[in-house]
């Protein structure tokens, strides 16, 4: 008998048109012998089932059910494809948990744990893993560049604390650009976190659970023709995404066990991809994410796909370490 799967997409931050690609992908892959998935659009003005006519029916949000012709359709699993807020800070998962419907991915409390970066890399200092010199910054904060520069040097990124896919995020090379930068984060997130400049390799590492047990994928080394990964270099082909990376062994080795680490450290589940930067041969972690992108084009399922795991395995087994959970 076919499952429900409900596949959420959307969002409510900068990041919701790829979220709606990854979403049509997970959709289009999914094995329809086992699943009957349904397409649930999440937006701040409406939750939404959209059918192949794009006809719309409203979620209850009660009991996260729909109904057609007169019939109430629950559901047995969630798929997350929600990048941002707030299928990737934990509101999402506090909410299914609560309705006791399982979701692929991680919990509610990892996914609020990644999504904010000064939290993730403070929680994993005392662990050993490398990351940037870093200052902080809350709006209101007065601004004391000599302080920030002195801190974290030229050049410098600023970024905005609680935001995905590299909105809210300036590279700064001398002071007159520090202000703008930081006014421009401010869109995106009221916390701020201002980073050294790593001059060095850049890396973006798949784990995941698969068929459960930890499973590190191929690496993926990436090139970007901007000045940094930007949102151009991610998704519009400003960048080479070489998998797997032409990085000797040894960094390969160390980087694989780093972020398995950091996936067992933080007691992950699903999906997660982490970019590092290596500095003098050593990964310094950037950041995790925990819903990356889905579609065919993008780095994690380039990984999978490497290691043998096609777009339908990897979608269904998701789902599968999902309903096996004990909610």
């Amino acid at each position: 008998m076919q499952k429900n799967i409900a596949i959420i997409m959307g969002g409510y931050s900068s990041e919701y048109i790829i979220s709606l690609q990854s979403g049509e992908v997970v959709h289009n892959y999914l094995n329809k012998e086992k699943y009957k998935p349904y397409k649930i659009h999440i937006f701040k003005e409406k939750w939404v089932y959209v059918d192949a006519d794009n006809n719309e029916t409203p979620v209850d949000r009660n009991d996260f059910s729909i109904t057609l012709n007169e019939h109430k359709i629950y559901f047995d699993c969630v798929f997350n494809a929600i990048h941002g807020s707030p299928g990737e800070d934990g509101y999402m998962q506090a909410y299914f948990e609560l309705l006791k419907i399982p979701i692929t991915g991680c919990g509610f409390y990892q996914s609020a744990l990644t999504f904010n970066k000064r939290d993730l890399l403070s929680v994993l200092k005392p662990y050993g893993i490398k990351s940037a010199t870093s200052y902080y910054l809350n709006q209101g904060d007065e601004v004391r560049e000599n302080e920030i520069i002195t801190k974290v040097g030229l050049p410098c990124f600023v970024k905005a604390n609680k935001a995905g896919s590299s909105f809210g995020v300036s590279k700064v090379t001398t002071r007159e650009e520090l202000i703008p930068a930081i006014e421009t984060a401010y869109n995106e997130d009221d916390e701020i976190i201002i980073e050294s400049f790593l001059d060095g390799t850049e890396v973006s590492v798949g784990v995941i659970t698969y068929k459960g047990n930890v499973k590190v994928l191929p690496i993926t080394e990436i090139v970007s023709e901007n000045e940094f990964f930007d949102y151009e270099a991610k998704y519009l082909g400003k960048s080479q995404e070489i998998t797997p990376a032409g990085i000797p062994d040894e960094w390969t080795q160390k980087v694989s066990e780093v972020a398995e680490k950091v996936y067992r450290i933080l007691k992950m589940k699903g999906f997660s991809r982490s970019e590092y930067i290596f500095v003098d041969g050593e990964p310094h972690l950037l950041e995790v994410n925990t819903t990356p992108g889905l579609t065919e084009a993008s780095i994690l399922p380039q990984q999978a796909q490497q290691a043998g795991i096609s777009l339908s395995m990897l979608f269904e087994n998701a789902i599968e370490e999902a309903l096996n959970q004990k909610l």
